[in-house]
């Protein structure tokens, strides 16, 4: 007999992903996307001389996180990108904790994902098109010493 759905346990669904919310330092901000919340752990090949295989074995090296990417409209007087950008001064920016909580139905963090000590790397305006109907999106790359993830 299928199942009709009646049953079915709350825990065995995957998770949308269009409804979360990013802190950035102690401010909530709104945007569109947010990419690049990945990390990989390096290889490292090795084979001892005395080896009886003729093979390298591969073993768990550095960690390495890539920068993260998230995009939001752009809003009249909003210059929070420009604003911390500049802030760079001779191998000095403030770095600030980014926390991007992704939401369950009831509004509360399922998942959350804590940047630590992020820093903006790159600023990317919008393009401008006088045929054009689009939003102005433009986005900010930020570089991170490590991702935390937490499950609510």
């Amino acid at each position: 007999m299928s199942d009709d759905g009646s049953v079915q346990s709350t825990t065995v669904w995957p998770l949308p992903k269009f409804h979360f919310q990013v802190k950035w330092d102690s401010e909530v901000m709104s945007f569109q996307e947010v990419s690049g919340l990945d990390v990989e752990a390096q290889p490292i090949e090795y084979r001892h001389g005395d080896s009886p295989e003729f093979s390298t074995i591969k073993m768990p090296g550095i960690k390495k996180s890539g920068n993260v990417t998230m995009k939001k409209g752009v809003i009249k007087s909003d210059s929070k990108f420009w604003d911390w950008f500049n802030e760079i001064k001779m191998n000095t920016i403030k770095r600030v904790p980014v926390t991007i909580r992704l939401l369950g139905e009831a509004g509360g963090p399922i998942m959350v994902w804590t940047l630590a000590n992020a820093w903006p790397t790159k600023i990317e305006t919008t393009d401008m098109k006088s045929d054009g109907n689009d939003v102005a999106v433009a986005s900010i790359e930020i570089a991170h010493e490590g991702i935390v993830v937490a499950n609510a």
